[in-house]
């Protein structure tokens, strides 16, 4: 009550007194020690001690009343205690509009300046987190976006046209230019177009591609900084469970990051070209989407460790089984393509029926439905399949098997023939009739590759 009937005295004519924002020199306040005692004994008695006066307590109505009736005709005796307590109500009434003034800024101050004031807690990640971050940031400015782009022509106006017919993804194999990608990503292009991580696309020429092993070499005239070849790995030693990520550009969208694990080792597909086996294939677990192919597969390093290039789905989206081939088998394609401009591989130089129709024949191998005169089968003696004046159907000879490996089916022969290089003699072993004959037989390439 103290506070509120000191209000009522404001409109008072008081005498001229001392000020209150100025003390005389014999009344140097000492500031004795803060307590929590003395703040709790409000109402004792006993003076403040928060404050440099003598007395903390404000004044009643009355006791200031009485002060301004006298008019200064107060005894000698008395003035100085009766200045005190003027002085003491001058000073605790400072004090009180001090504490308003600084409570009504605080209201009104406008939020957004004081939100200057609040800070937010950076964003925690976990190790494992941030590790994939940087991996992400640190290989996306290798990884490319390649459009395939076709000719047609207009059957109206005959006009030629360049029509987007799809798009995958490709990396940065080396400072010279050179990007690597899956060959069915560029099948049928008439123009290609190279698009980087900053968006700068620039137009790419074809060095090279295997269609067995679904690889393609490109290369662009880009400068040297935006050139940031991706660090090889090797293949031989992974290991099923260790974390991999897939880069690529799936759906036309910006860079992307699958995360997954090895889910299998020694796998094996077919060629999307010319139906050749592909071996030792990674399976993994990474979603790898329409777009995928071409890109690369990381392991926890960075390093290149395959090329993303199918998945098995009946649907044609990733059902968390997806196939990259490995490095080790994409590095020696790739150097023959830079060097050479094509892949020199073997052929035995014959055409063998499917293997449901040997199956049918109750046999086990490859059947020879063709052995041209001038190609190495040819040259051997190999028999091929045909009728004779009858119109009877006489076999040809039945390959069981290659430098005493045994062949079951046609994707046999071609894993043995992966293992051999041009020149090589192999002992070819043929079912002929119902006697077996074994005849040597040396290996060329193809005749496009010649």
């Amino acid at each position: 009550m103290a506070v509120y009937s000191f209000f009522p005295t404001l409109s008072l004519h008081s005498p001229p007194l001392s000020s209150p924002f100025s003390r005389s020199p014999n009344r140097t306040p000492k500031f004795p020690p803060l307590s929590l005692t003395s703040i709790l004994t409000s109402k004792s008695s006993k003076p403040s001690s928060l404050f440099p006066t003598n007395s903390l307590s404000l004044p009643s109505f009355h006791t200031l009343n009485f002060i301004q009736s006298k008019n200064n005709h107060v005894p000698s005796g008395n003035s100085s205690n009766n200045n005190c307590v003027v002085s003491s109500g001058f000073d605790s009434f400072f004090i009180l509009c001090t504490s308003l003034a600084l409570s009504f800024s605080l209201f009104v101050t406008d939020v957004g300046a004081a939100s200057a004031f609040v800070v937010t807690p950076p964003r925690k990640l976990q190790s494992d987190e941030l590790a994939t971050v940087r991996l992400f940031q640190d290989n996306t400015p290798s990884v490319v976006n390649i459009t395939n782009i076709a000719a047609r022509q207009d059957a109206f106006t005959l006009d030629v046209l360049e029509v987007p017919q799809g798009s995958g993804s490709g990396f940065v194999w080396d400072k010279d230019g050179h990007v690597v990608t899956n060959y069915h990503v560029i099948r049928g292009a008439s123009d290609l177009k190279v698009t980087f991580a900053d968006q700068s696309t620039y137009d790419a020429k074809v060095v090279g591609f295997d269609q067995d092993k679904d690889v393609a070499v490109l290369r662009v005239d880009a400068p040297k900084d935006k050139l940031r070849p991706l660090l090889v790995g090797t293949s031989a030693d992974l290991l099923v469970g260790q974390k991999v990520y897939a880069i690529g550009n799936p759906f036309g969208l910006d860079h992307t990051l699958t995360t997954g694990v090895i889910s299998g080792l020694r796998r094996e597909i077919s060629s999307a070209a010319t139906g050749r086996p592909i071996q030792d294939v990674i399976q993994t677990d990474a979603a790898i989407n329409p777009g995928n192919s071409g890109g690369p597969l990381l392991d926890s390093s960075g390093n290149l460790i395959g090329i993303n290039t199918a998945i098995y789905s009946p649907s044609g989206a990733s059902s968390g089984v997806g196939f990259s081939i490995p490095v080790d088998t994409v590095s020696g394609i790739v150097d023959q393509l830079v060097k050479f401009g094509k892949v020199t591989r073997p052929i035995l130089g014959i055409k063998f029926a499917p293997d449901q129709s040997v199956e049918q024949l109750g046999v086990s191998g490859v059947l020879v439905l063709d052995a041209p005169a001038n190609g190495p089968a040819g040259k051997a003696g190999l028999r091929p399949t045909k009728r004779d004046a009858y119109g009877r159907l006489i076999l040809g000879d039945i390959i069981i098997s290659v430098n005493g490996k045994k062949v079951t089916n046609g994707t046999d022969l071609y894993r043995i023939l992966d293992q051999c290089k041009v020149g090589d003699k192999v002992t070819v072993e043929v079912l002929r009739g119902d006697h077996e004959e074994k005849i040597p037989v040396i290996l060329e390439p193809r005749p496009d590759e010649i």
